[in-house]
């Protein structure tokens, strides 16, 4: 028994010993040992390292920033060897990354911090945040308002005006979450189309595929065209195409800005600083002759475009300079730009009139979306990019309409009837009503985005009882309709008041009109 006792502490203890003698053995295998190599590797990368540090020079770059941009024309002043020459004597290197225009993906970008800056439009900026549900980053400076550069263009036979589209077979052929929904959202918030169906869409990814869907398509496909420079120069090369609305025809629907992450610039305002006044003698330098600067531009991104293709793209476009940016982000007074908030608010009308999905990012404080204390710092250190204040550095006014003879007005091209509430006049007169002199104070701030467009004020009035009376009652209202707008800043040049035949419609319509392209 006690033979058999021995035995068994003898096997328990060589059993212990196997037991150690395996941990030992995997320990050396699976620690010490790759715990060697690890420690030789990072022995032989030091070096190397070692090495490299000291056979190379001194980084260039002090730190590099990274922006979100795509290949629109309108950003070519960001991609250029002057900016990158101004910031680069700034020790701050560059890194610009195309997203081919997908702003959900670029918001995200923002969001995470992989994106220091970007560009956006301000209404493809409004959807993104909405979508994403927060706002990761803020506008720091306007780069551009489109004045042409994207347009809506259809067949003259078929649609020859906005009041054409008024069909439930229409199709908008457009790039989805981009700029270019922008033009077919204001036409839908503010004119009579109310026979399109809200789905009426043809989806298409930039304009030229746009440009390749109408090169594949028939005149009785019932399409516009939604698009931007050249394809729209390239598109109206086709006598039979022409521009039913662009974006010349309004102001502050389609501006880009320059938005900067707010994690960022808590920690480099300095940093973003130099960025923007980078920018800003950059669009300085090429403001009186942009030409050579898009042709080059577009030729890097494979894309030759002949002369005239560029002259009208850059008719289309209006870089902002460093003093109009201080009027947009209201720290100078005695102009006509619109404030950002302005801009904000009108694009935010926008989409909720078309999009029930939309809600505003800023639940109404818009200064939720812009920080302006940047470009308030460099003007107050008398900040140009030129020694002296040019041309190129003061601020532009929209072009101002002229005034009409009755052949002129004859002549006019009926654009499009606004859509608007009932206009009300105490019965039998031409006295506004309260509730019709604030549909008419909505029509004037509309009127003000749509500064080269002429207004014919059409009144009506009853057929019944004597006709002739009725044409002067239906005179006097269109007329006391427009004295209205007039006297809230309107200029009377842009306003006609007429009469119609009796319709039965006691209201006024408002039909504008624009001298032909």
């Amino acid at each position: 028994m006690a033979s058999t006792k021995s035995k068994a502490r003898i096997l328990a203890i060589a059993g212990v010993w196997i037991v150690i003698v395996f941990i030992f053995a995997g320990a050396v295998k699976w620690w010490w040992k790759p715990a060697q190599e690890e420690a030789a590797e990072q022995a032989v990368a030091q070096h190397e390292q070692e090495v490299l540090d000291g056979t190379s020079a001194h980084a260039r770059f002090d730190e590099v920033v990274t922006i979100g941009n795509d290949l629109f024309s309108g950003y070519a002043g960001l991609r250029s060897s002057e900016m990158r020459r101004y910031l680069g004597s700034e020790a701050v290197g560059l890194k610009l990354v195309d997203d081919g225009a997908d702003y959900m993906q670029r918001i995200k970008a923002l969001q995470s911090g992989e994106l220091d800056m970007a560009v956006f439009t301000v209404d493809a900026l409004l959807k993104a945040t909405h979508e994403l549900g927060e706002i990761p980053a803020t506008i720091i400076m306007v780069i551009d308002e489109t004045k042409g550069a994207d347009a809506i263009v259809g067949y003259k036979s078929k649609f020859p005006n906005i009041d054409s589209l008024n069909s439930s077979q229409l199709k908008f052929v457009l790039t989805p979450d981009s700029p270019s929904e922008t033009l077919p959202s204001v036409m839908r918030a503010y004119f009579d189309l109310s026979n399109v169906p809200l789905n009426a869409v043809v989806e298409a990814d930039g304009a030229a595929d746009v440009y390749k869907k109408w090169r594949a398509s028939d005149q009785n496909d019932n399409q516009v065209y939604v698009l931007w420079e050249p394809y729209v120069t390239k598109m109206l090369e086709n006598p039979n195409m022409h521009v039913i609305v662009d974006s010349s025809r309004f102001r502050g629907y389609i501006v880009d800005v320059l938005v900067v992450n707010r994690d960022y610039l808590f920690k480099n305002r300095d940093t973003v600083r130099k960025v923007m006044q980078s920018y800003l003698r950059t669009a300085y330098e090429h403001s009186t002759q942009m030409e050579p600067l898009i042709k080059a531009d577009a030729l890097a991104a494979g894309d030759a475009l002949s002369d005239d293709q560029v002259t009208n793209l850059v008719k289309g476009i209006w870089w902002k300079n460093v003093q109009e940016n201080y009027a947009h982000m209201g720290l100078q007074s005695g102009h006509s730009l619109q404030h950002i908030e302005d801009i904000i608010g009108q694009i935010i009308d926008v989409l909720k009139k078309t999009d029930s999905s939309f809600n505003d990012p800023t639940d109404g404080h818009f200064e939720k979306l812009y920080y302006n204390e940047l470009l308030a710092d460099l003007q107050n250190n008398s900040f140009h990019p030129g020694r002296t204040m040019d041309s190129t550095g003061k601020i532009r006014s929209e072009v101002a309409l002229r005034e009409l003879d009755e052949s002129g007005w004859q002549k006019l091209e009926p654009i499009g009837t606004l859509q608007i509430p009932t206009i009300q006049f105490a019965r039998g007169t031409s006295i506004l009503t309260n509730s019709s002199k604030q549909v008419l104070d909505t029509l004037v701030k509309n009127l003000e985005t749509w500064p080269t467009y002429y207004v014919s004020v059409i009144g009506n009035a009853s057929t019944r009882g004597d006709a002739e009376a009725n044409k002067l009652l239906a005179e006097s209202r269109s007329q006391a309709a427009a004295d209205y707008i007039t006297s809230k800043g309107i200029s009377p040049i842009r306003l006609r008041a007429v009469g119609s035949k009796p319709s039965g419609n006691s209201s006024v319509a408002f039909v504008l009109g624009q001298v032909p392209y």
